[in-house]
């Protein structure tokens, strides 16, 4: 009877050892499953996240070369539109000098009042009309300056002149003719405006 009892309670014994084991393999699957489990959520975060950053990238990328495409169009734009601006600049010196000639020869005292003076002065005239409309017909504009008051934007003052009769800040000489090209600003006109005379 008690060898029964004793191979009985090592029957038990072992059964409970069996059953630790398996629990204890059981509860180590379990963690396996849920280490195994973590690393694939991991993995899928991690393959998420390169997704949100190549997509990230890839708009930035798009947003960058929109803009370019955009400073190529305006850079293109500008280039058509004001493509002569050096061009039209150095062809100012035309006018300049043919006012320059004019005035050497109407101060010519030799010259004074002669039909020869007359002549040349009507010729000048006639080739400088001609170049303020071809400038005309390219956007190029001579700035009206005389009797208008002093704007920075377009005027450089280079000298004061007393006078009374007009306010002061007026234009009242113009030394070199001023012109813009479109709505930009070629060269300001040099001139001369009005101040109160000194007590």
């Amino acid at each position: 009877m008690e060898k029964e009892q004793n191979q009985n309670s090592e029957i038990s014994k072992s059964e409970k050892k069996e059953d630790n084991q398996s629990t204890n393999s059981a509860s180590s699957q379990q963690v396996e499953d849920e280490i195994n489990n973590n690393s694939k959520e991991q993995t899928e975060k991690s393959i998420e996240e390169k997704i949100l950053e190549l997509e990230d990238k890839l708009a930035r990328t798009f947003a960058e070369m929109e803009n370019q495409r955009r400073r190529f169009e305006k850079e293109k734009e500008e280039a058509f539109e004001y493509g002569g601006f050096a061009f039209a600049k150095e062809a100012l010196n035309l006018i300049d000098n043919l006012e320059r000639s004019k005035q050497i020869l109407k101060n010519d005292e030799k010259l004074k009042n002669t039909d020869a003076l007359k002549k040349t002065l009507e010729h000048f005239e006639i080739i400088y009309k001609d170049l303020i409309s071809i400038f005309l017909k390219n956007n190029i504009k001579p700035i009206e300056s005389i009797n208008k008051k002093l704007d920075p934007n377009l005027h450089q003052a280079m000298i004061e002149i007393e006078n009374d009769q007009e306010e002061p800040g007026t234009i009242i000489q113009e030394i070199q003719k001023g012109f813009t090209i479109k709505d930009r600003l070629l060269r300001p006109s040099l001139v001369g405006v009005a101040k109160k005379k000194g007590k």
